[in-house]
């Protein structure tokens, strides 16, 4: 298989391949797949591999290159793994989440990433976006690479976080929007169903991220050999960021749930009031009712037909009693 030096060219296999040698922190090649292993018997040299869902038999015959694991390649084949980092021998395995938004959605891949010594292979599964920028800039910082694969590997998590912060950023203007319709008194079903939406894209955003933080924290305090001290305190900060991620989507997750029932209890206190003004105003039509209906049953002892007061009388005792019970239910804020 020849090797491609540019991660877009996808050839007809399913892999995309980048396979590069660097020696005191500058590029010096691509380097064909069957050279790799007499690459890395130089001193100071060290080979950053990247794939693209790689078929099982080039996986194999990577795995002879760079002596790896058996149950590591098995992983490495296989996506929706969970995130981890495992230690085979002088090389670390990590398992990664990736999120990536396509056509307005927001997708999760994986990303499989072997440490060693003198190489860094990353291995992509699903939605992720192409790490040629994140090679181009490492690039950029020849005393940086010059630390070796575990400053490529800073770079990947890195990118990683940062299209965390990313979409993070795009769900915080989502709930500033939402927050707007939640504290209304009336029911809107949709912004409920964006709220339940918007909570569920929260959480799986921060299951991708949580584990990132444990990664970074095993790197920043374990696997001397393979991570500097020198670059630890990069990789802090990127479990800073990652941190940053958590703690966010856990407020607004908190932030949306008490919108919801601000938004019930606005949406409750409104229909409340509407049952007090109704009561209110039935009460008031009771007294005419009552008085009205005991004159409907009586066709005897009418004060009416007796007395040219009786008529005029009985109306202003019932417009009297309807104007001082409005009164009374205004003073008391039920109408």
């Amino acid at each position: 298989m020849n090797s491609i030096s540019n991660e877009e060219k996808k050839p007809s296999c399913d892999s995309v391949i980048n396979s590069v040698a660097y020696r005191d922190g500058k590029r010096l090649q691509d380097v064909t797949v069957e050279d790799i292993s007499e690459v890395l018997k130089e001193p100071d040299t060290f080979v950053w591999l990247g794939l693209w869902q790689p078929e099982d038999a080039y996986m194999r015959s990577i795995q002879e290159e760079f002596g790896l694991h058996d149950l590591a390649i098995e992983d490495a084949l296989t996506a929706h793994q969970r995130p981890k980092i495992e230690q085979y021998g002088e090389s670390l395995f990590i398992v990664t989440h990736t999120a990536q938004k396509v056509n307005e959605t927001i997708e999760y891949g994986e990303t499989h990433l072997f440490l060693g010594k003198n190489f860094l292979i990353t291995v992509r599964h699903g939605a992720s976006s192409s790490y040629k920028e994140i090679r181009k800039h490492a690039e950029e910082r020849p005393e940086m690479m010059n630390k070796g694969p575990g400053y490529a590997l800073y770079c990947v998590l890195d990118s990683i976080v940062d299209n965390y912060l990313e979409i993070l950023h795009q769900y915080t203007e989502q709930f500033a929007a939402i927050e707007k319709l939640m504290f209304r008194n009336t029911f809107n079903q949709q912004a409920v169903q964006q709220v339940y939406s918007l909570r569920r894209d929260l959480l799986s955003l921060r299951n991708a991220a949580v584990p990132m933080e444990d990664i970074c924290n095993q790197l920043s305090h374990h696997f001397e050999e393979l991570m500097p001290k020198s670059l630890r305190a990069y990789v802090r900060d990127v479990q800073d960021h990652t941190n940053q991620v958590i703690r966010t989507t856990d407020d607004l997750r908190e932030m949306l749930s008490n919108a919801m029932h601000v938004n019930l209890a606005l949406v409750s206190v409104h229909q409340n009031e509407v049952v007090q003004r109704l009561a209110g105003w039935g009460a008031i039509l009771a007294i005419p009712t009552v008085i009205f209906s005991l004159y409907g049953m009586n066709f005897k002892n009418m004060p009416e037909l007796d007395d040219w007061w009786g008529y005029p009388l009985t109306l202003g005792v019932t417009v009297a009693g309807c104007a001082w019970l409005y009164w009374k239910l205004k003073k008391s804020g039920w109408l």
